[in-house]
Order: structure tokens, then C-alpha cells, then sequence
């Protein structure tokens, strides 16, 4: 979707500056608001993508205000109503109010770990040849689809030339929307910086953005 998230080549934002030595989490209700997240997914059902569509839907305003955790938070609280896990009412008060919904499984201390650490992977099998190889010439579509995907703003509509290709893998788009995995191929695709940015832009640099072949076309 076209939200505020989407902050690739934007101006006005300034520099990204690396926190040398930063912690995992900045204070204790961080820890808290990622074990929150990782274990409403078991009860909950959602999968990454839909997680990502949910704090993406935030309003502009108030994701810009937000810190990354508080981010997580409201994009939870948005999963959950949508599943009448809880209630606005239980949000606005700040505790539960009757019995907890009846759930299909939990998510038990002894298995955090392996959950935490066993990841999720996306490659996948598929019948379909790819259409592209390594060296094509490809262009970014121009799409502006109302639910999640992972092509970037600033690449739509932008030549490009395919580096790698790396398979068939869950197809994010789709994935969000609960339509299904549909397997499709990725590719590392690299841009000249002035193919994105003008004339101006450093000659020297380029950009590499990784992209499911529904967003590609032959240039």
C-alpha cells in the first residue's frame, strides 16, 4: 500500500545514523511488547505479512510519532480487534473484561525459543519457469495496490538490471491479504542511483532492491 511507512528515497527525513552498541531493546516494556507479538501469532492466526499490512494501516500522523515497538503495539491491538481477541473497550480501560476468548493453541513458555529461533522460510516449489535471468533488463511496474506488497515507492516505473534469482518464495502481496502463499519467483534486481534519482545522483552508486516477479516487466 502507499502509506507513510514507505520512506525509501523520500526527502526530509535526514540521515540514517547507526546507534553504536545499540541493545536489542531500548527499556523493559519493549521486551514486552515483542513477546506480546510473538505470541498473539500462535492464538491469533495472522501470519509476518499481515502483521506488516497492520502497522502499515496506522494513520500518518501518529506512525510518524510513534517509536518502533510502539508501532508493533498499535499494529497487535489492530489484529486482535480484528479477530475479537479483545474488545476497544478493553483497550481504552487497560485490562480484560469477561473470559478470554476460547483459542486453538497457545504459545507455551518451553517453546519460545525454538519459535524464536527456528525463523519461517519462504522458498517454495513451483511448476512455472521463471521469465527472467540473471542480466535482463527489467522495469518496475507502477502499481498502487490498497493492501500490503514489498515494491518500494521509489523503484516503480524504473529500469533496472536482474542479478540474481533466487527461486520461487511466499509471495508477500498475497500472503497479507490471506489468499494464500502462491509461490512466485524473487529476484535481486540493481538500479543505477541516477536511473532513480536524476542526473545528480552519485555515479558511483547503485541500489539493489529484492522483488517477486508479478512486479516486473521486460524494458
Amino acid at each position: 500500500m502507499n502509506g507513510v511507512h514507505d520512506m525509501g528515497g523520500m526527502h526530509g527525513f535526514g540521515p540514517v545514523v547507526p546507534e553504536p552498541d545499540e541493545p536489542p531493546f531500548h527499556a523493559p516494556w519493549e521486551k514486552r511488547a515483542f513477546a506480546l507479538t510473538l505470541a498473539m501469532g500462535m492464538p491469533g492466526g495472522w501470519n509476518l505479512d499481515m502483521s506488516r499490512f497492520a502497522r502499515e494501516s496506522m494513520p500518518p500522523a501518529e506512525y510518524l510519532a510513534s517509536s518502533y515497538y510502539e508501532i508493533w503495539i498499535a499494529g497487535l491491538q489492530t489484529l486482535m480487534l480484528q479477530r475479537g481477541l479483545i474488545s476497544q473497550e478493553e483497550i481504552e480501560q487497560g485490562h480484560a473484561r469477561g473470559a478470554a476468548k476460547p483459542v486453538a493453541r497457545i504459545l507455551s513458555a518451553a517453546d519460545v525459543e525454538k519459535v524464536l529461533y527456528r525463523g519461517g522460510p519462504t522458498a517454495r516449489d513451483t511448476d512455472t519457469p521463471a521469465k527472467f535471468s540473471a542480466g535482463d533488463r527489467v522495469r518496475m511496474k507502477n502499481i498502487n495496490p490498497p493492501t500490503h506488497t514489498r515494491l518500494p515507492r521509489y523503484v516503480r516505473g524504473h529500469v533496472g538490471t536482474i542479478d540474481l534469482v533466487h527461486g520461487a518464495h511466499v509471495f508477500a502481496d498475497s500472503h497479507a491479504r490471506g489468499e494464500g502463499e502462491n509461490p512466485q519467483w524473487l529476484y535481486t534486481v540493481r538500479f543505477d542511483a541516477r536511473e532513480l534519482w536524476g542526473a545528480d545522483a552519485d555515479p558511483t552508486v547503485s541500489v539493489s532492491v529484492d522483488a517477486w516477479e508479478p512486479y516486473l516487466e521486460p524494458a
